[in-house]
């Protein structure tokens, strides 16, 4: 009978450590600490949101007068500066946007012809306005981008001497740039635009003979946008 109650003691002991060092094990695999995923350096840039802006830069290209005395093409050049208005929402990598500026200009030229009432004749444009929709590819924080739409502004014609007539003239442009992510919510752009206003008609009491007069330029300028 002792026998059996020592086997018994010794039994339960057994068990009893067994028990103990399964619990500690346990203990042990719960205390590990679970794997964490790493958070990215950085979030990519968004080019979503609204913003506004100021630009300025320069302009040349070419003015022609034709009348029944013949036609004539010269030289225009100048600067501008102006104010920007857009909108822009990214889709994956691309955006896509739209985009409304508002700029004085001297883009002026002059040439002496015998077309011209008095040997000379000029063309001036003082103000242009776009609105142009824009669609570019994101490389985080760099967008080059292609824009093309309306082109609005104003045709002056002088003939050296005389009177002007000034006529306001709707026309299209087309080009393209690269705007890139400065600080915070500032971005600056370099861009390209070509513009062509059409022609307007000066008529005789101020040129001499119907005379139309077109206008067509190469716009480049900066600009600093600031996003909402």
């Amino acid at each position: 009978m002792k026998r059996f109650v020592l086997a018994g003691l010794g039994a339960l002991a057994m068990v009893s450590m067994i028990g103990a060092a399964n619990a500690a094990d346990m203990g042990r695999r719960v205390q590990q600490p679970m794997p964490v995923k790493a958070a990215p350096a950085y979030a990519p840039y968004n080019w979503t949101g609204f913003y506004v802006g100021i630009n300025g830069g320069g302009g040349w290209g070419t003015s022609q007068w034709s009348n029944v005395g013949g036609a004539v093409d010269f030289n225009t050049s100048g600067g501008l500066v102006g104010g920007t208005l857009g909108f822009n929402y990214q889709i994956g990598q691309t955006v896509v946007g739209l985009e409304g500026d508002l700029d004085w200009t001297n883009i002026r030229g002059s040439t002496g012809s015998g077309i011209c009432v008095g040997g000379s004749c000029e063309t001036k444009n003082s103000w242009l306005g776009t609105v142009r929709g824009r669609i570019g590819y994101a490389f985080d924080r760099f967008l080059p981008y292609l824009t093309g739409g309306l082109a609005v502004g104003d045709i002056k014609a002088t003939p050296v001497g005389l009177g002007s007539s000034t006529e306001t003239k709707a026309g299209w442009t087309l080009g393209g740039g690269l705007e890139f992510a400065v600080a915070g919510p500032w971005t600056a752009k370099v861009e390209y635009l070509y513009v062509d206003l059409g022609k307007t008609t000066c008529e005789t009491g101020v040129c001499g003979a119907p005379t139309d007069v077109d206008f067509r330029a190469n716009v480049v300028r900066a600009g600093l946008n600031y996003r909402f």
